[in-house]
């Protein structure tokens, strides 16, 4: 978004109660294509289509499948359409997520992913001609641990139709990168198998600490592919300044003993997506490298690291590899084409319309941290160009003005292009007229630096300090009654500190690892994320003087980014229900599993508000009043 764009945001429907923004860290938009093998020839599989992805050839080669958003932004349905683009219909679509469709060898069948039936990825099969689905792996006899990842993905077939291959993460750990010290998940997988009826899951290959994916049979059926990295590299591989850094391999092992292991491939790179050529030998696959993407956000264009292997098609048979911008590569059945998808990763811009997994809100895509006043403004942080000022604008998109400008305030000029420091996390006084916010720097780049709260005037007019910067303070939430702003310091000395606006002095409320508080709009209670452990955080309410500390989620997964609704709910982001693909697939981002919670102020009554593929976050409520 430019300095100077207009943010859109139109009035929910009738009978809505508004709308509810929130941000989508994922692809805008996706084509597929086909080529031959060598690249050559390539051509668009539809003439008109911009969310598509995640094609496969059927064993015959007389269908497509493909997942699709063409049903609402955010919606993932699974299709199957002719090679020439024809034919096309629908197989499964839910407000589920639907993915990775895969037809049976004898075409009756079709095997797939889905969160249906409590929000967790698992492999589904459907019979085409009577359309009734069956979940194979969501039964107490094969589901894991309870509250540790248990996500089941990306599903093959067997050459005989009896027998389905899939990763999983199934009896793992959550765990943050950084050898655990990330707040972002990393994901270990191992292969596993299971007979099309349901019966004789078992486990083909599994490595400690490592991630294991993408698995399908060769032509006899006699061995299963997949790649395998170290579990710190599916984070490497998701990250542009990290992606050079990570290493795969391409590995076989025999179906029926899970020995006779062939590494297919050595050296760098990120290799994904293996597929056995006819000749049962070569393997093709896809390297995640330089020179994926030239659309894409700002802030990622920013951290991209340009050395390294080139991303595209390789062929272990030693044929040329297709240096090509793509993903999720799937060859024919006779190896002479091969289908993948080219991904946009430009912003949404402010207002598009989003599914709505809430029959009473329309949602509509952010930039990040939108907070609206009780007058109905809207404020946030305008990060998406770079340069993460403060805007504000009505609720409906009008009077948008720039009210701080973080340019020549003193901020590191490549953390500010990186999206690592800037004005962050806004937040209104309840008469309107000001707006407190964080500034500094941010995320990895805090380090020992210092950040302060600040306040601006709503109109911009002026602006001061409301801490003092020696510490590094930010994410700050005003009071209800106007007084006071509370907001976390991270450092030597951590927690939650209360500041009042007018004489500035500050006390302590948590000494904790606490972090984004926010108060309730009666003024009773302050929301905020505590770390309880590596990787393990909660979300809590505490009384502003200290007292009536409680824990509102109890997952072993991260719970999160904790806001009020202005009817004194709380929305929050969580990984509860885990990966819902294999974390080495996504790119650019940090939490692809995380999606947005509502719950009562007591903790209660929890209910997941989006279904996505994608990581979606920070949810901001608007009335229908407010959208005149």
């Amino acid at each position: 978004m430019t300095q100077n764009a207009k943010i859109q945001i139109e009035k929910a429907g009738a009978g809505k109660k508004g709308v509810m923004l929130m941000n989508r860290i994922g692809p805008s938009s996706s084509i597929l294509y086909i080529s031959n093998a060598d690249g050559s020839d390539e051509r668009a599989l539809f003439e008109a289509s911009d969310f598509d992805y995640h094609a496969s050839f059927s064993p015959d080669g007389a269908w497509i499948t493909f997942t699709s958003e063409r049903n609402g932004d955010g919606n993932a349905d699974v299709f199957r359409c002719r090679p020439d683009g024809s034919d096309v219909h629908p197989v499964v679509a839910t407000p589920a997520v639907e993915d990775i469709l895969v037809l049976s060898p004898d075409g009756t069948q079709a095997a797939f992913v889905s969160t249906a039936d409590g929000f967790k990825a698992n492999i589904w099969v459907i019979d085409l001609a009577s359309g009734a689905r069956r979940n194979l792996t969501g039964r107490p006899d094969i589901a894991g641990q309870a509250d540790s990842p248990d996500s089941y993905l990306r599903p093959s077939w067997s050459p005989d139709g009896q027998w389905l291959v899939f990763s999983s993460d199934r009896n793992t750990a959550w765990h943050g990168h950084f050898q655990g010290h990330g707040w972002e998940h990393t994901q270990v997988l191992g292969i596993y198998a299971i007979r099309a009826d349901g019966s004789g899951f078992r486990q083909i290959s599994f490595k400690d600490d490592h991630a294991q994916g993408t698995p399908k049979f060769s032509p006899d059926g006699k061995r299963v592919v997949f790649y395998e990295m170290e579990r710190e590299h599916n984070w490497f591989s998701r990250r542009p300044e990290k992606i050079a850094n990570g290493v795969s391999q391409i590995v076989s092992v025999d179906f029926e003993t899970g020995g006779d292991r062939i590494e297919h491939t050595t050296g760098p790179g990120v290799k994904i997506c293996p597929q056995f050529m006819p000749n049962g030998t070569d393997v093709a696959y896809y390297l995640k490298g330089v020179g994926m993407d030239t659309n894409i956000r700002e802030t990622d264009l920013a951290w991209m690291n340009y050395e390294g292997p080139k991303t595209g098609l390789y062929y272990t048979s030693g044929a040329p590899p297709v240096f090509r911008a793509l993903r999720s590569p799937c060859w024919s059945p006779d190896g002479t084409k091969v289908i993948y998808e080219k991904v946009n990763f430009a912003w949404r811009a402010q207002g598009k319309p989003l599914f709505s997994w809430d029959k009473d809100w329309e949602y509509r895509s952010t930039d990040v941290f939108p907070t609206v006043s009780r007058q109905g403004k809207l404020a946030i942080t305008e990060k998406q160009n770079g340069n993460s000022s403060i805007v504000t604008c009505n609720a409906d998109g009008s009077n948008r003005k720039l009210v701080f400008d973080v340019t020549g305030k003193g901020l590191n000029p490549i953390q500010n292009k990186k999206g690592l420091a800037g004005a962050f996390q806004p937040t209104w006084s309840p008469e309107g007229d000001w707006i407190a916010f964080g500034l500094g720097p941010w995320f990895d780049a805090r380090g020992n630096a210092t950040a302060k709260i600040m306040r601006v005037k709503s109109d911009g007019s002026a602006w001061e300090d409301l801490t003092d910067g020696a510490q590094h303070a930010g994410f700050p939430s005003y009071s209800a009654d106007g007084k006071s702003v509370v907001y976390r310091v991270w450092g030597k000395k951590m927690g939650l500190r209360i500041v009042d606006v007018e004489t500035k002095e500050v006390r302590d409320l948590t000494t904790q690892i606490d972090n984004m508080p926010c108060w309730s709009p009666d003024g009773a209670w302050i929301t905020f994320t505590r770390e309880f452990g590596r990787a393990d955080y909660h979300v809590c309410v505490i009384r502003p003087d200290g007292s009536d500390f409680k824990v509102l989620t109890q997952t072993r997964a991260t719970d999160a980014h904790s806001v009020w609704t202005l009817d004194g709910k709380i929305a929050y982001s969580t990984a509860q229900y885990g990966f819902r693909d294999e974390a080495a697939i996504y790119d650019y981002t940090f939490q692809p599993y995380g999606q947005i919670m509502v719950m009562e102020a007591d903790g209660s009554n929890k209910r997941l508000v989006t279904d996505s593929l994608w990581e979606d976050s920070m949810p901001c409520f608007i009335p229908n009043d407010f959208l005149t």
